[in-house]
């Protein structure tokens, strides 16, 4: 079993978007173990949405991105589920059809207790 939270997630990706240099750049060179980009943080800053859409655009590629306190479940290469531990928390799978990013938010499962 493998995890990771923020730059831990990109890891396991071909890369994800970073802020760590000063602005919202490509982190590229990940293991790979899962095919496209990665976004932690995804609700985490109004402008890391839009630099990873742009991101998502520019390399044609698929990614997913997961909001504060979402983790996405993989096994192997295939997302079995995504749990979260905020309510409200999401994860969103986004691709590149046709020259327009599809953003597609995903079922979640929230592991907290309902009030």
């Amino acid at each position: 079993m493998l995890s990771g939270v923020s730059a831990g997630m990109m890891c396991w990706f071909r890369g994800g978007l970073t802020d760590s240099f000063g602005g919202y750049d490509l982190l590229d060179g990940g293991l790979g173990l899962i095919d496209g980009l990665a976004c932690p943080h995804y609700d985490g800053e109004a402008l890391r949405k839009p630099a990873f859409r742009k991101l998502i655009a520019e390399r044609a590629m698929r990614g997913y991105a997961a909001d504060d306190g979402a983790a996405l479940h993989f096994a192997g290469s295939q997302l079995v589920e995504v749990v979260s531990s905020r309510p409200g928390a999401a994860a969103w799978s986004l691709e590149n059809v046709d020259g327009q990013v599809v953003e597609t938010r995903l079922p979640t499962r929230y592991l907290g207790v309902s009030a």
